[in-house]
């Protein structure tokens, strides 16, 4: 087995990457991708080497950012700074709230994918994935991560133009 170190210097970036994805937020995706690598070093031992290190350091983030959200849900609080930035940004109100629907009606598209459409659709557009990259978090190849992006983003048009 290599060399704990070793394994974050080559991983690291990618972990990063994917869990920013899932949370974008630079704190929180820190915060994660520690645990990530402390659960991977109490858990090394149980690793049976059926899938890429990569995969699994990525599950282990995965499980752990369902985790914290299930912990937020119950709290349900707003945040008193997002509240706070929000009051300060120089865009109009109006302009914002136009981006916000639009996000949110992607997002909700989004939702309706099946779940590999979706990740693979969240990797590429939030998290700048490359394609090589997508395919080792997904464990699959780099062209079944261009196919399933390129229908993904055929369904999302045909869904906008309805």
């Amino acid at each position: 087995m290599q060399d704990i170190a070793e394994i974050y210097n080559k991983y690291g970036k990618i972990v990063y990457k994917y869990v920013f994805c899932l949370t974008r937020d630079e704190d929180t995706t820190e915060e994660i991708v520690q645990e990530t690598f402390l659960v991977a070093v109490q858990n090394i031992d149980k690793f049976k080497g059926e899938c890429k290190i990569s995969t699994w350091l990525c599950q282990i983030s995965k499980y752990i950012w369902y985790k914290q959200l299930k912990k937020q849900k119950q709290k349900q609080e707003i945040p008193l700074d997002s509240i706070q930035n929000s009051l300060f940004i120089n865009e109009s109100i109006e302009e914002e709230i136009c981006i916000k629907e639009n996000k949110m009606q992607l997002f909700k598209k989004l939702q309706t994918f099946d779940e590999d459409t979706r990740n693979v659709m969240y990797l590429r557009i939030l998290g700048n994935f490359e394609y090589n990259e997508i395919a080792e978090i997904m464990n699959k190849s780099s062209n079944w991560a261009r196919v399933v992006f390129f229908r993904g983003k055929q369904k999302l048009k045909e869904e906008f133009d309805k």
